[in-house]
């Protein structure tokens, strides 16, 4: 064989190589039922706080703990043990998106990913409104 084949055929097998080792973070969204029957493995999880149970974060005492329940969209619920300081509007996040691993009394959360719609829905508000200003003036 030439060595231009030769190199080509390393380029190729070094593409799908990375393609592989890249591809094991493609993940799709589990419920908690099925992180539950994932233990151990890393999943990525939509869920909302529950507000009728506490969040659990003292500064002061220890600032890389922080402890709430979360519910996703079927009901499922869990208990939520992230190891980071808490997040600044996480009271207020409508929706949130957990990085980690299912244990078997709670979720070891790795990272917190927030959605707050709210922050869209004001934004719209006020271009509407500077929209109807302007028609109304013309």
């Amino acid at each position: 064989m030439k060595k231009s084949h030769i190199i080509i055929l390393i380029v190729i097998a070094s593409l799908i190589a990375g393609l592989l080792i890249f591809s094991a973070d493609f993940s799709t969204y589990d419920t908690i039922e099925s992180a539950k029957n994932k233990q151990g493995k890393f999943v990525h999880l939509i869920a909302k706080i529950d507000k009728t149970q506490p969040i659990i974060y003292d500064p002061i005492k220890n600032p890389n703990f922080l402890s709430f329940y979360a519910i996703d969209s079927l009901g499922g619920r869990t208990k939520v043990v992230y190891h980071n300081s808490k997040p600044g509007d996480l009271d207020k996040s409508e929706r949130i998106v957990l990085k980690g691993k299912m244990n078997a009394e709670y979720f070891d959360c790795k990272d917190i990913l927030l959605k707050c719609p709210s922050k869209y829905k004001d934004n719209n508000k006020t271009l509407e409104k500077e929209i109807k200003n302007q028609t109304s003036t013309t």
